[in-house]
């Protein structure tokens, strides 16, 4: 089982490595994708999986940051649009525009047509790559969403920006699967417990937290890019930082298609914060909150459920008021906010995503503060130039390490799919074709995946209902995803968690199976391990598995 986490972690004791990166969420991805393909010596371990913190519990949009305009951060604005439309245009099947369908109520701080100008601007900044804003009037609104309750509703626009067409751990972790691809040694559940300079080169005691194996990483550089944990790393490495943390908590709770027009409706809610109903395949994602947290181990509270059903029901005109039986999963997530400085007191909601980056040249050490999806790029080109800075050779300097293949490569799959009818074995529960999904989600290890399934016909079956997965997807992330937990796949390889109820996932008859293939003899134990963890959720009490 996992042979290949086992492989890494056997290698991760035996080189000296350039670099060293603790944290695998998209700093951390970026920054081993980035050193890899440049000939960097990377290795990049996770206490737990990767993208298993913030980066798998955003609202999976790529904007450029239209709330900052109130703020005139234009300089962030401007930044982030770039960054924006870089990424679409280098990941064309994975972000995607997406109009944005805005209303403002009566009473509003500011006068609709006010807002629609903020847009306009924004537009503009952006470079025009979008759709242009549209102001709406509320008879309008009504007229093109009907879900959306207009009886308070003074006027509105719709607006570009853009969105991760599958989900944010997705993208996450093609970042660290192309990242082992260019030859970086990567583990997930490794834990870094302390690292200290010997004789100009960092020692750091790791653990591989499901064995209890313990080893000694060495490198010459350390990427600190935990995340939401930056901060009591660097105390334990003894390494003072310019930046900070603060924590923002924000949910979201996935329940059953609201509107099948496939734009994010958005409002403002009863604090002031911008507030999304958002497509998610077969499901709608709603949130989210902005609360200040202390711990980055937030969890939702009854107070956050209400306060997202509340609004949603009071914003929508739905023919049934949405319950918490109506929701099938929920994510909670902290944004790490970067601020300068050793206090606290900061105005935290005015705090941007924007990210930070301290160097300790002396140490040959890097912290990330901060950041975001849509700034990911500029995150790894960043840390690329940072390390060589501190006297690690990039042989492939000016190789680009990001984006989807080339377009012969993308003919080349269409061309064989289309051969083999590939999209007459899409299932009906499917909200897309299968060529699309395969090549969004796969790249080029597309091509490999459907000539197993013209080999075998059974590679094309779907294990569990309505979980746009199939078997030869399911072999495909036992054999190269480090799929460790059952979770590990359910939740971040694939969203199966997020739009499946956890009942139906384990009545699922093909998930035994599915355990089967991605955990051999320890099918059972995996089982079990992930029925005890979902257990304790408050909408699910599931049952234990028996060994028969």
């Amino acid at each position: 089982m996992n042979n290949l986490r086992k492989s890494n972690i056997q290698k991760l004791p035996e080189k000296n490595f350039d670099v060293l990166i603790i944290g695998g969420g998209i700093n951390g991805a970026v920054s081993a994708a980035s050193l890899a393909a440049k000939g960097a010596s990377v290795a990049l371990i996770d206490k737990g999986d990767f993208a298993g913190f913030t980066s798998s519990n955003s609202s999976n949009l790529a904007w450029g940051g239209i709330k900052y305009l109130e703020s005139h951060e234009y300089g962030l604005v401007n930044k982030l649009c770039k960054s924006r439309n870089h990424l679409m245009r280098s990941y064309p099947s994975t972000v995607k525009e997406i109009r944005f369908f805005t209303s403002i109520q009566k009473g509003f701080r500011f006068p609709p047509l006010f807002v629609f100008m903020g847009t306009i601007v924004y537009w503009l900044m952006g470079r025009f790559f979008t759709q242009s804003p549209q102001y709406l009037s509320a008879a309008k609104i009504k007229s093109l969403e009907n879900v959306v309750n207009t009886k308070k509703v003074n006027g509105g626009f719709e607006y570009s920006d853009a969105f991760l067409h599958d989900n944010d751990a997705r993208f996450v972790f093609n970042f660290i699967r192309s990242s082992m691809s260019y030859g970086c040694i990567a583990a997930n559940y490794v834990q870094a417990n302390g690292s200290q300079r010997v004789d100009g080169q960092w020692k750091t005691q790791a653990e591989d937290v499901i064995s209890g194996e313990k080893f000694t990483i060495r490198s010459k550089v350390i990427i600190n890019s935990a995340g939401p944990f930056v901060d009591p790393m660097n105390q334990l490495n003894q390494q003072t930082t310019e930046h900070h943390h603060l924590f923002s908590k924000g949910i979201h709770l996935i329940v059953d298609k609201i509107t099948d027009s496939n734009r994010v409706l958005t409002f403002f809610a009863d604090d002031g914060r911008l507030f999304f109903v958002i497509p998610m395949g077969p499901k709608t994602c709603i949130g989210t909150t902005d609360t200040q947290v202390e711990d980055p181990h937030a969890k939702v509270t009854e107070k956050d459920r209400q306060f997202v059903l509340d609004n949603v029901n009071k914003l929508l005109d739905l023919p049934k008021a949405l319950t918490q039986d109506d929701i099938i999963a929920e994510r909670c997530g902290v944004r790490p906010l970067a601020i300068k400085g050793k206090g606290g007191k900061a105005d935290w909601v005015q705090l941007s995503r924007k990210h930070a980056i301290d160097t300790n040249e002396v140490d040959k050490y890097l912290s990330i503060f901060g950041g975001k999806l849509t700034d990911c790029i500029n995150v790894g080109d960043e840390v690329a130039n940072l390390v060589k800075g501190l006297g690690i050779t990039l042989p492939f300097e000016s190789y680009k390490w990001y984006g989807e293949p080339d377009d012969t490569v993308r003919d080349e799959f269409f061309h064989r799919a289309r051969l083999m009818d590939f999209d007459a074995l899409t299932p009906s529960t499917s909200s897309e074709p299968l060529t699309k999904r395969f090549w969004r989600r796969y790249g080029r290890n597309a091509i490999n995946m459907l000539e197993k399934v013209r080999e075998n016909p059974e590679m094309a079956e779907l294990l569990i209902e309505n979980s746009e997965y199939l078997r030869v997807e399911i072999e495909h992330a036992a054999e190269r995803e480090m799929v460790t937990k059952l979770e590990d796949f359910l939740r971040r390889r694939s969203k199966i968690s997020l739009v499946v109820r956890k009942e139906d996932i384990l009545s699922a008859p093909g998930l035994r199976e599915a355990c089967e293939i991605l955990f051999g003899e320890e099918a059972d134990a995996k089982l079990q391990e992930y029925v005890d963890s979902v257990s304790e959720c408050h909408f699910d009490s599931a049952p234990r598995v028996s060994n028969a």
